[in-house]
This record gives C-alpha cells, structure tokens and sequence, in this order.
C-alpha cells in the first residue's frame, strides 16, 4: 500500500513516514513531488489543498483523505474526479481541540480581551466594568454533529448558558437543542455568543450575515470555525461598526490565507487565527490515516465519507 502526503511540507515528510512505520510498516509513504514523477501505484492520499489535476494525475487512486475535518480545499480542484471518495479527518483529539478553542474564544469575547490587547498597544490604561458570570452568558451553538455537539457540552461544563442549533432535533445534556427554521428566530434571540460550526453546503452558505445578525441581541458576538463561506464579510464590518456585535473571533476564510489588504485583519472588534481551531498533531492524524486505510482495504463502510448531496 503506498499513500502520498500534502500536509506541511517537504520538511514534514520524514515525521509523517515515522509515524506511519509505527501504525502500519506496509504502508509506504510516497513524497508529493515524487508522486508527481512516479505516480503508478498509490492508492491513497492525504492533502488538504492539492494543485489542480494532482488527485486526477494519479492513475490508481482508490480513496482522498482530508488532512482536516474540511474538504473544501479538496472539493476546489476542478479537475478533480467526481467519484472519487473523500474521507474527512476527525481524530479522538480534534474535538477536543475544537472545543478548547471555542471556550477560549468565548472568555476572550466576553472580557473583551481584544479592546485590552489594544489599549496595551496604545499604553492606555482604561478600567473595565467586571464581566458577567458565566452563568449569565447564553452561548448558541450552530451545528451539533461531533464537533459541535462536544464543543457545546464543553461550554456548558464549565457554566455557560450554552442552547444548540442544527437541522434535526439533537439531545444533549446541559444544553437547550432547537432545530430547523421555525426554531431559527428564539435560538437567536437568545444567544450572546453565537458559535459557528455547521458544515459548508449551499443552505449554509452565508449564514453569518445581516439578517441572522440582525436577530441577536444588541452587543453579542460571533465565533466562525466552521467555513468562511458562512460569513458576509462586509455584513460582519457593518454590524460591528453599528454596534449590533461587538466583536467576532474569526477561524475561517474564504481565501487562505488571508489576503494582506483584507480589511477584518485591522478592525478593532476582530481576533483573527490562521484555521487552527481544531488541528490534531500529524501522529494523531498518521493514526486515524492508517485506521481509514485498514477498514477501507477491509471493505468496510467508513462513517465520515463526505457525503456530495449533503455537502458533508
């Protein structure tokens, strides 16, 4: 079994083939530039955002594995196959980490740690009335598949007011589960912190925008980890400039990196992070690689294929 690997470099090459070696010593690791040469016989790869007609130049291809819990970097080559299956990456560890970095995003929202880090910068010293309790805090999840449904059971542990928002009804304890469109409007009005992580398909698309922003309650804020295409960009700057938000944490972007000229990297209510919320280490990842491998080449049916007519 031979898989090729487009996630960190050429520098990340030899960690990637030592991990591997210790999960399954069959599977050999073939170098991205060298499957470009020598491509018969690979049957698998892991990438996140290959060049266009890479995937399609690769003649024994069997199976994509997403380097993340993503595929939209995959789904963006033109060339690529139709059916050509794609397995996402969702490792022990990854909501974990997600949800790590939605509870540290919330805290920064509500302490306002943003408007701190620039009075810091200006030398100002201006005192801060205290924060409300945590208790006191109504954080609204959007999405509650594995991430979201971890991510939103870690918030109400540590005492947010935490309710949830997805297409069907979910059951989770600690938390108040809304559902569908009817239920769209009172999930809103109730949620100060509003948490993205919905998978990115056409009925998603846009989401975070004026309407939705529109329907929270003076002040509140946003925190996008699912997909950039969720947000309007110029709905986000207009509603932080009116006050209707105060602030966003932002994870995600249409283009990545993001552009140098875009105008959410120097707005006084934006933390931005370089899609890092929810990243597991490359031996976490080697692991559930190797895993995907084996049940594939088992013949077994694999729980997070992406799914074309869902859009995840």
């Amino acid at each position: 079994m031979r898989i090729t690997i487009n996630s960190g470099g050429p520098q990340a090459l030899d960690e990637w083939r030592g991990h591997f070696r210790d999960f399954n010593p069959a599977i050999e690791v073939v170098g991205w530039d060298a499957a470009r040469a020598h491509p018969a016989g690979i049957g698998y790869a892991l990438v996140w955002a290959p060049e266009a007609g890479r995937l399609a130049a690769l003649p024994d291809l069997k199976l994509v594995i997403s380097a993340g819990a993503g595929v939209d970097g995959i789904l963006a080559d033109p060339l690529l196959p139709p059916t050509l299956p794609i397995a996402r990456m969702i490792t022990d560890s990854t909501a974990t980490v997600m949800g790590d970095y939605v509870l540290t995003a919330a805290l920064m929202l509500m302490r306002d740690v943003r408007a701190m880090a620039l009075d810091q910068a200006e030398r100002r010293w201006r005192t801060r009335d205290n924060p409300p309790a945590l208790a006191q805090v109504r954080v609204g999840v959007m999405g509650l598949g594995q991430l979201g449904a971890h991510t939103a059971q870690r918030l109400a542990h540590v005492g947010f007011d935490v309710a949830g928002w997805s297409r069907s009804r979910a059951a989770l304890p600690g938390v108040a589960c809304f559902a569908g469109q009817e239920e769209f409007a009172p999930f809103l009005a109730r949620t100060d912190i509003l948490v993205c992580l919905l998978p990115g398909t056409d009925a998603t698309r846009g989401i975070l925008g004026a309407r939705t922003f529109a329907q929270l309650p003076r002040g509140a804020g946003i925190i996008n980890v699912g997909r950039g295409s969720h947000l309007v960009q110029a709905d986000l700057l207009q509603a932080l400039d009116a006050g209707q938000l105060k602030g966003a944490v932002l994870d995600v972007f249409d283009t990545e990196p993001l552009p140098v000229e875009s105008p959410l990297w120097s707005h006084p209510g934006i933390v931005i992070t370089p899609h890092c919320g929810a990243t597991p280490d490359r031996r976490e990842r080697a692991r559930k690689a190797v895993d995907i491998i084996e049940r594939w080449e088992r013949g077994e049916t694999l729980e997070l294929i992406y799914d074309c007519q869902r859009g995840y």
